[in-house]
């Protein structure tokens, strides 16, 4: 149970392969998931990293063990499983470990229609289910064109002779996928010349048949499938992977440059001056392109988001609904409130026509169908929507996370030109400056996120408040 605890995360699943997570381990885990969704049949997908395969077909023996078949769409960007989950009305599973080093793998579930399943609605339970079975016999995978799986012996029950064997059956999603992200977006006007930097990742396989159909001329950085990365990590989060796609689009005198992580679910882009774009500066942008269409909608925004995405919000009409951080967070709330979109700083786009499913690749094509629509450079159509200053994430390793946010609350409650809440850890809010210092949810670790109106003011603020939580007991 311990090992499991390590491995189950609070939104999907990740460990190192085969230390933390094999295929046994895979088999036990599909066998779990289709008992807790009780669904007749459960879509698959994985990515490029070596194990992917081994671990995707181990899985599906454990669905089909319970009874339930399998579809199993193979290569995969985890936005096109949510599309095959959602279009289906079936459950999912995606191997993959996304923007994580290669010696890492996991598994992202989702019941059917793409709902999110995070350790409150789901993930817990099967952990404890996989806890109290009997672990898997070797399997026999080669039928799916992976490769044989290294199983140690292991005993198990006989399979009850009344108990139906689940089936197995292949589906290629990828034009399907592609035309109904097109279906969404239009993208019409100039013809733009766009670097995209997959990252030896699954944007690799979903760009090109997505934008073939576009008046894009594509310059193509990493596009070889390769689970080692060779080139950068898969995690436009980090400003080092985005340096070769800054230099190549001023070198190439491109309209933009985007890039995705391992799996292809976040999309980060890059100015024609190789300047980083904010995520909340792309989430103002496609805000008012919804408001455009559906005035008045609702748009979802977490609390660490620019304060310029809630004042977009409301400048446009919208209504801005500000809630924690966190993928299955936000897709529940853009269900209860029937939110059209939402948008994270961590890269993550939401949207009620995608079953409100986050996705890179229609964010990305949102920004293509802004830019090729106005003889702006996309500096220009961005500039009044990252007005301020941001810290970025900045991670303290501290003994008692509790403690330190209270301490930080005594700091600066009490004052009259101060507000507070903890709505997700502790927000503290001036009229120039706002913070928020929240606890992970799987380490000993507080992230602080600052944002002013001056850079002088942002890093004045966020020294103050690092020295207060760094400080001795």
């Amino acid at each position: 149970m311990a090992d499991l605890v390590e491995i189950f995360k609070a939104y999907d699943v990740r460990g190192v392969v085969p230390d933390q997570l094999d295929e046994p381990t895979a088999q036990l885990i599909g066998a779990a998931f289709a008992a807790e969704v009780d669904a007749p049949r459960v879509v698959m997908g994985h990515d490029m990293r070596a194990s992917s395969p081994g671990l995707a077909a181990a899985f599906a023996e454990g669905v089909r063990d319970t009874g339930a078949d399998v579809t199993m769409i193979g290569l995969a960007s985890t936005d096109e499983l949510y599309f095959t989950s959602g279009h289906l009305g079936l459950p999912g599973a995606m191997i993959t470990a996304s923007h994580n080093p290669a010696r890492y793998n996991g598994i992202k579930l989702c019941r059917a229609g793409a709902v999110a399943m995070a350790a409150e609605t789901g993930l817990r339970a099967i952990r404890d289910r996989v806890a109290s079975q009997t672990p898997a016999s070797p399997l026999d995978c080669s039928r799916l064109g992976a490769p044989q799986l290294r199983v140690a012996q292991r005993s198990s029950p006989e399979r009850p002779t009344s108990q139906r064997r689940g089936a197995l059956d292949h589906l290629d999603v990828l034009a399907d996928y592609a035309s109904h992200l097109h279906s969404l977006v239009s993208v019409r006007g100039r013809r733009l010349h766009v670097v995209v930097d997959a990252g030896n990742g699954m944007a690799g396989h979903t760009v090109p048949a997505v934008f073939a159909d576009l008046d894009v001329e594509l310059s193509r950085l990493y596009f070889e499938l390769d689970g080692t990365f060779p080139h950068h990590q898969a995690n436009p989060l980090e400003p080092a992977n985005l340096a070769d796609l800054r230099h190549a689009v001023v070198a190439g005198d491109a309209d933009l440059g985007l890039a995705y992580d391992g799996d292809a679910d976040r999309c980060f882009a890059v100015d024609e001056r190789g300047e980083v774009v904010s995520p909340s500066a792309l989430t103002a942008l496609i805000a008012i392109r919804m408001l455009a269409v559906e005035p008045g909608a609702r748009i979802i925004h977490n609390l660490i988001t620019s304060r310029s995405v809630p004042e977009t919000i409301d400048r446009h009409g919208g209504i801005p609904v500000r809630t924690r951080v966190g993928h299955s967070l936000i897709k529940a709330t853009m269900a209860e409130t029937d939110a059209a979109f939402g948008g994270e700083h961590s890269g993550h786009f939401y949207f009620r026509d995608f079953w409100y499913a986050d996705s890179g690749m229609l964010a990305a094509l949102h920004l293509l169908a802004a830019v090729a629509e106005s003889p702006e450079p996309v500096s220009g159509l961005l500039a009044d929507l990252d007005p301020y200053v941001a810290s970025g994430e900045v991670n303290s390793e501290v003994a008692d996370t509790g403690r330190v946010i209270d301490r930080v609350r005594e700091e600066y409650g009490g004052r009259t030109d101060i507000q507070l809440d903890s709505l997700d850890g502790l927000t503290v809010c001036s009229e120039r400056w706002w913070f928020n210092v929240r606890a992970s949810n799987t380490e000993p670790v507080l992230r602080l996120n600052v944002e002013a109106d001056t850079d002088e003011t942002m890093v004045d603020i966020r020294d103050q408040v690092l020295a207060l939580m760094r400080r001795p007991p």
